[in-house]
């Protein structure tokens, strides 16, 4: 009846469907990179039955592009998430109070807004929403809104685990482009990433290595974050050419954990983040 692309959003929309006494699938498991993660045949055709498919937008499920416009044409309602929650820019500054993001000119715009929990918890009414208007059953809508106010609970208990930074100590570095909701939700500073862009699916030059490993040296960071999903070989390098002790952290990224992770849930995903960076940093 309804399913999502990455485990983020299916760990959403299946606390909705269960709410709601009916059953959602996900396309991707644990561990699978959105940004270059293709379907099988047969995950087209599940696709194509579906009456709702959740995506990310913005370009990120590079590699289901076209599935996902087939889906759509073979009649399937496409809920495009990331457009709809206030999108930010790759590398936009943090608003100032009173500021909206209608405010700014918008050049390419980030789909990572799941790591600002509060969008999650907007993205899980509009979820709930769509399924309402899809099957018919208000059933899913009244879910969605509770599980919105779920997630609102889990926003303000990462902003209670964050709080033990230092503001001088909330600093990021990261495997790729991919905490900007996070830092302007949770008021952090991105300094540097170690692949260029919004996708992992690229390569630094070396001037761009070497520049950042003096970003790392000139800001004191003591940890680099990594990402789960994709190898940090990477990360790994600029810490050791670093040197002084600085340690990398593996974040979940692009998705939830396996069983016993404690990262298994979206919920669990960003506690669990929040535990580690405040762990690191504080």
């Amino acid at each position: 009846m309804a399913i999502a692309t990455t485990t983020q959003l299916g760990s959403v929309l299946g606390e909705i469907t269960a709410c709601a006494g009916a059953t959602s699938t996900t396309l991707m498991g644990p561990g699978d990179d959105p940004h270059t993660f293709a379907a099988s045949s047969a995950q087209v055709a599940e696709m194509t039955r579906a009456g709702l498919v959740v995506t990310s937008g913005l370009g990120l499920e590079e590699g289901l592009e076209t599935a996902i416009a087939g889906a759509e044409q073979d009649g399937a309602t496409v809920l495009e998430i990331a457009p709809l929650v206030d999108p930010i820019e790759f590398g936009e500054e943090p608003l100032e109070e009173g500021e909206s993001h209608d405010d700014h000119e918008h050049g390419d715009e980030d789909p990572h807004f799941w790591f600002d929990v509060a969008r999650m918890a907007t993205a899980a009414e509009l979820m709930g929403d769509a399924l309402a208007t899809e099957t018919g059953n208000e059933a899913f809508r009244d879910c969605g809104a509770e599980v919105r106010e779920d997630l609102m609970e889990v926003d303000a208990q990462v902003r209670e685990i964050l709080a033990a930074v230092p503001e001088d100590r909330r600093v990021l570095v990261t495997d790729h482009q991919s905490f900007g909701y996070f830092a302007e939700a949770y008021d952090f500073e991105i300094a540097g990433v170690v692949i260029p862009g919004g996708s992992t699916d690229a390569e630094p030059s070396s001037d761009e290595l070497a520049a950042l490993v003096e970003v790392v040296r000139e800001t004191g960071t003591p940890a680099l974050f990594s990402n789960t999903a994709v190898m940090s070989s990477l990360v790994d390098a600029v810490a050791a050419e670093v040197g002084g002790g600085v340690t990398v952290v593996p974040l979940y990224v692009g998705s939830v954990g396996p069983e016993g992770s404690g990262a298994e849930t979206y919920a669990g995903m960003m506690v669990t983040n929040a535990t580690l960076i405040a762990d690191a940093l504080g």
